[in-house]
């Protein structure tokens, strides 16, 4: 059952925003269903308007929230019962040390892999929207030059939430989450 069609090509640009000219990417997005920015720092504990070593900014997109943590943070991967508590939530993480998916429905784990290695998923329903992930090339252990966007358009199918570059120059809640590391 394909979600709401997002392409890995509509998710480039947040790929190349959060990508240095070495080719090194530093991200951590999830996309949160139905939830409204504040919503979302409020079940993660964070003070909009507070600054520390480890921030979080919340965007208002179409469907819910996206939530990208700056500092090395990893606020979505570090909280993702609280984030996902009565609706669905997935991560996309994306650095030097690792590159993951994780989806998370009321708080249980249904499927998470690395980028470069879905043959090593888990979850409770590892090949969940399986379709989706042949179509958009998550399905395979090689390379795949575009996996980080088409990770991030998996995220907006597996959700609903549809974030662009729209939602991105919008201003954002932001607020400090070194409680959280």
């Amino acid at each position: 059952m394909l979600m709401s069609g997002a392409a890995a090509g509509e998710y480039e640009w947040l790929y190349q925003e959060f990508t240095d000219g070495a080719g090194d990417t530093w991200l951590c997005a999830s996309f949160v269903q139905g939830l409204p920015p504040r919503e979302v720092l409020h079940r993660i504990d964070v003070v909009p308007g507070t600054v520390g070593d480890f921030g979080v900014e919340a965007y208002a997109a179409d469907g819910g929230t996206v939530l990208i943590d700056y500092g090395w943070g990893t606020s979505g991967g570090t909280a993702p019962g609280l984030l996902s508590s009565g609706t669905t939530m997935a991560t996309v993480f994306a650095n030097i040390k690792g590159d993951d998916f994780s989806l998370l429905i009321d708080g249980d784990p249904i499927t998470e892999f690395g980028l470069y290695g879905y043959s090593y998923r888990s979850g409770e329903v590892p090949e969940h929207l399986l379709p989706d992930l042949h179509e958009l090339g998550l399905d395979r252990d090689d390379f795949t030059e575009n996996a980080v966007p088409a990770a991030l358009a998996f995220a907006s199918r597996a959700t609903g939430v549809r974030f662009s570059q729209r939602n991105y120059a919008r201003d954002a809640l932001t607020g400090a989450s070194d409680h959280l590391q």
